[in-house]
C-alpha cells in the first residue's frame, strides 16, 4: 500500500534549483536508499519532505498516506506520521532525554502517556541501543559523543514509532560498533506499516538492513533505481556513468 508519492517536485534556494522535476513512491513495508554525489539534491529533499522554510517549493506534490502535506508547517507534517535524523543533530541544554522524548510524544498523540510503561518502553530499547541509561536524565546531546548523539536519534525513532523514518545521512562519522547498532534500532523499528528511506554515502549501514530500493539522485532527478545490489555497485563504480 502506497505510503509516500513525490510527483514532479521542483524546488529552489533562492535562485538556485536544485530539486528538477524529482519522482519517488514508498510503498509501507519497505526501505529506500538514495545515494549520489555531494550538492545533487539528497539533502535537500529529505528538509523539503518536512518543509523546511529555506527551501521553496515551485512545482510538485508531496502526498502521505494519500494525503497531500505539501504546504503544511513542519510540526504538522510530523505530527502526520514523518520522522527525520539530522546529519548533526542539535544540543539542548535545560531539557532532559527523557523530558524531551515525553513531549515529543505526547504531542505526536495528542493524549497524555502512562509513565510507568513509557519508562519501562525507554529503558528497554537503550538496553537493546547499547546507550547508558544515565543517559536518559542529561540534557539532549549536550557533551554526547557523536555515536551517542546517533543513537540517541535512534531511540526517538522507536519511542515516536513514526509511519515514515527519513535518515539522512545517520552513518556519517560513526565507526563500525555505533553503525551496527543504528543498523540494529531501524530493524526494530521497521514493520508491514511502515516504511524507511535512508539517504547515505556509504553502504556500511546498509549491511545489516533489507534494502528494497536504490535510487541514484543526479542534479535534482532520480536517475536510476534499482534493487539492494546497486549500493555495492554504486560504491565500486562511482556516479560518472550516470552523469
Amino acid at each position: 500500500m502506497e505510503l509516500l508519492n513525490i510527483k514532479d517536485l521542483y524546488a529552489k534556494v533562492g535562485e538556485k534549483v536544485i530539486l528538477k522535476g524529482l519522482n519517488l513512491k514508498i510503498n509501507k513495508g519497505e526501505v529506500h536508499v538514495i545515494m549520489g554525489p555531494n550538492g545533487a539534491g539528497k539533502s535537500t529533499l529529505a528538509n523539503i519532505i518536512l518543509n523546511n522554510p529555506q527551501y521553496e517549493v515551485t512545482n510538485g506534490d508531496i502526498t502521505l498516506d494519500g494525503e497531500n502535506i505539501k504546504g503544511l508547517k513542519t510540526d504538522e507534517i510530523a505530527k502526520k506520521g514523518i520522522f527525520m535524523s539530522f546529519q548533526t543533530p542539535e544540543e539542548v541544554p535545560g531539557i532532559s532525554v527523557t523530558n524531551f522524548l515525553k513531549a515529543a510524544k505526547t504531542a505526536r498523540s495528542d493524549e497524555p502517556i502512562k509513565i510507568f510503561a513509557f519508562k519501562k518502553e525507554l529503558e528497554e530499547n537503550m538496553k537493546k541501543l547499547n546507550m547508558n541509561p544515565t543517559y536518559s536524565t542529561r540534557d539532549l546531546n549536550v557533551g554526547f559523543s557523536g555515536g551517542e548523539k546517533k543513537k540517541n536519534e535512534i531511540l526517538q525513532l522507536l519511542t515516536l514509532n513514526p509511519k515514515l523514518a527519513i535518515l539522512d545521512e545517520t552513518d556519517s562519522g560513526l565507526d563500525v560498533d555505533a553503525i551496527k547498532t543504528v543498523s540494529k534500532g531501524i530493524n526494530m523499528f521497521k514493520t508491514d506499516e511502515n516504511a524507511v528511506l535512508i539517504i547515505t554515502h556509504s553502504t556500511k549501514i546498509l549491511q545489516d538492513i533489507k534494502v528494497d530500493y536504490v535510487h541514484i539522485l543526479i542534479d535534482g532527478k532520480i536517475v536510476k533505481t534499482g534493487d539492494g545490489s546497486m549500493a555495492s555497485m554504486i560504491e565500486k563504480e562511482g556516479y560518472e556513468k550516470y552523469k
